[in-house]
């Protein structure tokens, strides 16, 4: 089992950043683990955000966020982070962090084992 923990979620003005944090436990990385950052606004179904391989050599990002997010990990340090740029009013939902065993990063949130509780974040205008 892998436990994911999310932190770094808050409000923020439009234009602002912020940087999420997810932080692994349990019988963490003893194997290889894709991890992902999905969001869900109120109202709306959960959309996947960002993806990084194992190894980080890849990442793969929805269209509304390229250039303005960047998702990164620190296996050493069981965390994966999604630095967010540029903020919009439309970026405002609940983030979560998922992992997946393998290296190949997917995009469905049915693909994923192991969910965080998730993060708010809050962009106002």
């Amino acid at each position: 089992q892998v436990q994911l923990v999310e932190s770094g979620g808050g409000m923020v003005q439009a234009g602002g950043s912020l940087r999420l944090s997810c932080t692994a436990s349990g019988r963490t990385f003893s194997r290889a683990y894709a991890m992902a950052w999905f969001r869900q606004a109120p109202g709306k179904e959960r959309e996947f955000v960002a993806a990084i391989s194992w190894s980080g050599g890849s990442t793969y990002y929805t269209d509304s966020v390229k250039g303005r997010f960047t998702i990164s990990r620190d296996n050493a340090k069981n965390t994966v982070y999604l630095q967010m740029n540029s903020l919009k009013p439309e970026d405002t939902a609940v983030y979560y962090c998922a992992a997946r065993g393998g290296n190949i990063i997917l995009i469905a949130v049915t693909a994923y084992d192991y969910w965080g509780q998730g993060t708010q974040v809050t962009v106002s205008s």
